[in-house]
């Protein structure tokens, strides 16, 4: 029997608070079934579960709708906002017609380890008496709060690549890249990093995994699978769609910062969902990741203030903000795998690199990357992928990486490599990079030759509230 999961190289950390709140009985069960599986339910969980996925939505909508659109000009500030409140709401339907099915199943499916089949498609054989697993031994969700939860990261992840080209983009074309990319970029990549066995059957299908599962990379909550994967298609978009007129010459100056710092402070606060609820228990990783994401979060804004402060001589709001996100994007992989301090270092080291790129390198390449996705989340994330074999150490704090083919999962913190694991997240943040880029590539090309990118000049001069939507974001 096959159950659906999230890796998190940590598992569940602490054997004594993972069986804590476990129902009692004679010894953990191997394979349960589902019978069984429906007296392993903790309502703790569940609850977490599903305040995490709402948590996530609000990341979305409004955080990055209001994050993204503060920083365009005011005449398409309401075309951005439309552009992730659908996004959100056509993802959500895809997720359940048939994302969630080629993400976490693997039967039925002639590449199990890239993507898998179509058992669940529309949520067949997917009900309130259904079950996934989390990362304990004889620990269990019911399914539709795990569907719901993982529906929530794949709303946001195709959402973040708008920003890459705002103020730039045909509507339609937009909404026709989502549902296909989507589809060929981001349930492979779910399902490659994320999909495997679970922990009361790895044992006995030890091969039934995602492929990057099975190098051993790690990614507690989507630095490859979210962020670098949006952050390389983002990059891929906006070349190809091209820059927008008049840049760089003309002044383009962010419409309301005000905007931006209210949709980053949703953010932070809703990536405590997206990190926190990526444990899927509520347990001590959970309060692990909790803080690590907050104290990364808090070292990144600073880090990202000095450095504005060294070359500008004055920090800037919107560099703080920047710098808020990169935290948070760089601490997604490791956030239950690290500890607090290894999280500080990890906070202040990813601000000056994402701003090399944002100030220097996009200038001096020349590419039009609107918001800077690429140089937040894909380079953020790329840093974060890499960094979390350094900071999942035992021997710095960290998690470690738990077996699950014994039971119960157990860890030999002797046995962990910083060198090994550096390598595979390395192998992991360039397969990513050459699937998204290519693939997102493609993509964009085919759309484009068909129905095409781009909104006329005359459109785009005129703003995409009123020439995509027939509206204003303000009327007076």
């Amino acid at each position: 029997m096959t159950v659906s999961k999230k890796l998190c190289g940590a598992a569940g950390a602490m054997a004594a608070s993972l069986f804590a709140a476990a129902p009692a009985w004679a010894g953990p069960i191997k394979a349960p079934t589902v019978e069984q599986m429906a007296g392993m339910v903790d309502k703790g969980d569940v609850a977490w579960m599903l305040i995490s996925a709402a948590l996530v939505l609000m990341m979305s909508i409004p955080g990055l709708a209001l994050f993204y659109g503060g920083l365009v000009r005011s005449k398409n500030m309401l075309s951005v906002l439309m552009q992730v409140f659908m996004i959100v709401s056509v993802a959500g339907l895809v997720w359940v017609s048939w994302g969630y099915s080629l993400a976490f199943t693997s039967t039925n499916t002639p590449f199990p380890a890239i993507v898998g089949g179509l058992d669940k498609i529309f949520l067949a054989n997917v009900s309130s008496s259904t079950f996934a697993a989390t990362f304990s031994n004889n620990i269990y969700l019911p399914e539709l709060v795990f569907v719901v939860f993982q529906m929530t990261f794949a709303m946001i992840t195709p959402a973040l690549i708008v920003g890459a080209f705002a103020e730039r983009v045909k509507f339609s074309a937009l909404i026709v890249f989502v549902v296909v990319w989507l589809t060929l970029i981001y349930f492979p990549m779910a399902h490659m990093v994320w999909y495997w066995a679970g922990p009361d059957f790895l044992a006995d299908a030890p091969t039934d995994a995602g492929l990057l599962w099975g190098w051993g990379a790690l990614d507690f909550a989507g630095g490859t699978v979210v962020h670098i994967n949006a952050g390389i298609a983002g990059l891929v978009g906006c070349l190809i769609i091209g820059k927008r007129v008049g840049y760089p010459k003309e002044p383009m100056p962010p419409h309301s910062l005000v905007m931006t710092m209210i949709g980053a402070s949703l953010l932070w606060v809703g990536w405590f969902g997206f990190n926190a609820g990526s444990n899927l228990e509520s347990n001590a990783v959970t309060g692990v990741a909790f803080i690590n994401t907050m104290v990364a979060t808090c070292a990144a804004a600073v880090s990202w203030a000095l450095v504005e402060q060294f070359h500008h001589g004055k920090p800037s709001l919107l560099g703080a903000v920047t710098g808020a996100v990169a935290g948070l994007v760089a601490i997604t992989p490791a956030a239950g795998l690290g500890a607090p301090m290894t999280s500080i270092v990890l906070g202040f080291v990813v601000s000056p690199i994402c701003y090399l790129f944002v100030a220097s390198i996009k200038g001096k390449l020349g590419y039009d990357d609107s918001l800077d996705v690429f140089g937040v989340h894909c380079i953020g994330g790329i840093v974060g992928a890499i960094a979390t074999g350094i900071v999942a150490s035992p021997a710095l704090g960290g998690q470690g990486v738990f077996d699950y083919t014994v039971f119960p999962a157990g860890f030999d913190a002797a046995s962990y490599s910083i060198s090994t694991q550096v390598v595979t997240q390395i192998k992991a943040v360039l397969f990513t990079l050459v699937f998204s880029g290519v693939g997102s590539a493609i993509i964009f090309f085919v759309i484009d030759k068909t129905i095409g990118l781009r909104p006329s000049v005359d459109a785009e001069q005129e703003g995409l509230d009123l020439s995509s939507h027939g509206e204003r974001a303000y009327n007076y």
